[in-house]
């Protein structure tokens, strides 16, 4: 961090550039306003300690153009004759202290600590957001590690085509909003999006909600429906949990994909659609293949073109931008900021319910906050103490499979006992489907409190 420091009083400007080098600062000095303003444009200045009376236009000159140079840059005005007026005046052009000479040098140091913490964090911040804008096309994916620019570079190569595409990834990754970014980059951006949950509905009702009905084609059936397949014409169909669709199901939906041609229920007459298939799946379909859970023949027409999404524990590289989106996103405006040792602790965490997991933390600490604006690492983060002491550095180097799993049950069980037992609820707290709950409990070994 870079001061200016712009005073023409020798003694106190000698001992306080000693004062701000002793504890790190890189102190550029100004002992007259043109000197002050030509360090201003240089640049690289990050907080501005100016005093009002010195040889030239003042202080006040400096304070201005410093605010238009920069809005955001801390400035503090110093003066040996503070009247009222003056320090309103001051405050009101965008100064963020005015303080009255004598004062003490480690007084100063520890106002330019606190302004330069959050000149950092509003640096940080735009950071950021072009980082965050470089995503373009992606709305709501953000991620800059390798896996995820890997992610994105297939979707923007596969969008303008009309392959059916697999998205493979853990609940949580975020891959409804990459189904949607295939879409929104595609020439059939200004058609239909049209997502279903295949894990949502039993079968006859899931059948009916892809193909639609004719009136009369089941009791309370008064009208002619549209189906999903029907309002995605000329659009995209996103087929979210299609790793849960019933094997009945499946057989009417791979006719429909070679075809493009299917009858609703109850109905004869033959409907033609002009849609892309995005399908995307929590579990490796070529294991459910294996088991007889999937058939083989719609899993290679569903998987023409795969794209992995990484779970958030495979780049925490990401969580800092991920957070910053989170804030901005569900803030309402307000500066929120978290600390370094929070932030450290948020990229240790191996979030289980990956960033539905994050943005829940992030909103659960937004809620909390109340009027504070530096978010708390135990709202972000409750930790289980047993996943603390798991992660500590002690000299046994464990793998890293086994700090995961421990991590996970840990968190499970934490997220159980505070809920009493109730799967639903527990379910809903941690980002994840109830299934996926049920299914991460069988294999951490886990078991509720009660029965629920």
């Amino acid at each position: 961090m870079r001061v200016l420091l712009a005073d023409d009083e020798e003694t106190i400007a000698v001992t306080l550039r000693d004062a701000l080098e002793e504890a790190g600062y890189e102190v550029v000095s100004a002992g007259d306003t043109d000197t002050a303003l030509a360090a201003l444009e240089a640049g690289g200045i990050d907080v501005v300690l100016t005093d009002i009376r010195m040889p030239g236009k003042g202080g006040m000159v400096v304070l201005s153009r410093s605010v238009e140079l920069d809005p955001n840059r801390p400035v503090v005005i110093m003066t040996g004759f503070a009247s009222m007026d003056q320090a309103v005046e001051a405050v009101d052009i965008g100064a963020s202290f005015y303080v009255q000479k004598p004062f003490r040098n480690q007084a100063m140091v520890s106002m330019v600590d606190t302004l330069a913490r959050l000149r950092e964090l509003q640096l940080e911040n735009t950071r950021l957001r072009g980082r965050l804008e470089a995503s373009d096309g992606f709305r709501d994916v953000v991620g800059q590690s390798d896996a995820m620019r890997a992610v994105f570079e297939r979707v923007r190569t596969v969008a303008p085509t009309d392959a059916t595409v697999l998205i493979e990834g853990e609940s949580g990754t975020g891959k409804e909003r990459i189904a949607l970014a295939l879409h929104e980059l595609s020439e059939r951006g200004k058609g239909p999006f049209v997502p279903i949950s295949c894990a949502a509905l039993p079968e006859s009702l899931l059948e009916a909600e892809l193909f639609g009905s004719e009136k009369g084609a089941f009791t309370d059936s008064r009208k002619d429906r549209k189906g999903r397949f029907e309002l995605a014409d000329c659009g995209t169909l996103f087929l979210d949990d299609i790793d849960d669709m019933p094997l009945p199901v499946q057989v009417k939906l791979l006719r429909v994909l070679q075809e493009r041609r299917f009858e609703r229920l109850g109905g004869e007459k033959t409907h033609e659609v002009d849609i892309r298939v995005v399908a995307a799946t929590k579990a490796p379909l070529r294991d459910l293949v294996r088991e007889g859970r999937f058939r083989e023949d719609l899993y290679y027409r569903v998987n023409v073109v795969p794209v992995n999404l990484p779970p958030l524990r495979e780049r925490t590289g990401d969580v800092p931008l991920l957070v910053a989106h989170l804030i901005e996103r569900h803030g309402r405006g307000r500066e929120y900021r978290l600390s370094r040792t929070a932030m450290n602790a948020m990229e240790r965490y191996p979030w289980p319910g990956n960033v539905r997991e994050l943005e829940n933390s992030v909103q659960r600490a937004i809620a909390l906050a109340g009027k504070k604006l530096e978010l708390a690492a135990e709202d972000l983060l409750p930790l289980d103490p047993r996943w603390r002491g798991a992660t500590e550095v002690t000299g046994e180097i464990r793998p890293l499979r086994t700090i995961v799993k421990e991590a996970e049950a840990a968190h499970i069980a934490r997220a159980l006992e505070s809920t009493g037992g109730h799967r639903m609820q527990t379910a809903e707290l941690l980002g994840i489907s109830r299934k996926v709950l049920w299914e991460k409990m069988r294999d951490l070994d886990l078991e509720a409190p009660g029965n629920s």
